[in-house]
């Protein structure tokens, strides 16, 4: 089974003045009427994926939960990083807390929140063509 993974930790500092601590920029939308973090959410659907999980920080929680019903999407699994300490140790904490679910054998699809990307056939041909290959134990 394909698990998403989204990063959307982030302190807000690099788009200043529109992003700040408390609302960085994958809350924002940027690009189109759904800030960074809906739109890569929709981008997943039509995909065959087990539940959504979301890394953020403890001041992010809500706001999170709430965008996420904004767009009518289940109420994701939503995984607070003690400390933020970037993409490595997020992975992995989404790595372990598959583990505790027994879902170790899952294939994680890790997205970042704040990408832009408008080929959504492409990148899901793309995710289909990775899933293949993770199946057969390459990573």
């Amino acid at each position: 089974m394909l698990t998403p993974v989204i990063l959307c930790g982030g302190s807000g500092t690099r788009l200043w003045p529109l992003s700040r601590t408390l609302h960085p920029k994958q809350f924002l939308p940027l690009c189109s009427s759904q800030s960074m973090l809906q739109e890569t959410v929709s981008r997943l659907k039509g995909l065959n994926l087990d539940e959504l999980h979301i890394i953020c920080n403890e001041e992010h929680r809500f706001l999170v939960a709430e965008q996420m019903r904004e767009i009518e999407q289940q109420a994701p699994q939503i995984i607070l990083e003690p400390v933020g300490r970037n993409t490595a140790p997020a992975i992995a904490l989404a790595a372990l807390n598959l583990i505790a679910q027994d879902k170790a054998d899952n294939v994680m699809l890790v997205l970042a929140a704040d990408h832009r990307i408008e080929e959504t056939e492409t990148f899901k041909n793309a995710v289909a063509i990775a899933l293949e290959h993770a199946q057969k134990g390459y990573l």
